[in-house]
């Protein structure tokens, strides 16, 4: 929690969504949670050279709902949201 939380410039004490601090059981899951991508796109948007807005707009663009409304959690596909923010022109 504390590396994450430097990571991405939080204060200390910054509640943390679960899966910010935790892996899946493979390893290899392409979901995190909105919230998850939210607190790091600051972070994001600095290290591509983009305003927050455009970070935080992809993150909504690409969040998806329960599965069939009542399955899972709400989710971000990385991969998808890596594409999209790699196809925005960088801020001038």
């Amino acid at each position: 929690a504390e590396a994450f939380r430097a990571d991405n410039g939080l204060p200390a004490g910054t509640l943390l969504p679960a899966d910010a601090v935790t892996a899946s059981a493979s390893g290899l899951d392409p979901h995190i949670s909105p919230e998850n991508a939210r607190l790091q796109a600051p972070r994001v948007a600095r290290t591509r050279g983009l305003s927050d807005a455009a970070v935080l707009k992809l993150v909504e663009a690409h969040s998806r709902g329960r599965t069939l409304g009542i399955l899972g959690e709400r989710r971000v596909n990385v991969l998808h949201l890596n594409l999209a923010l790699d196809g925005v022109r960088r801020a001038e």
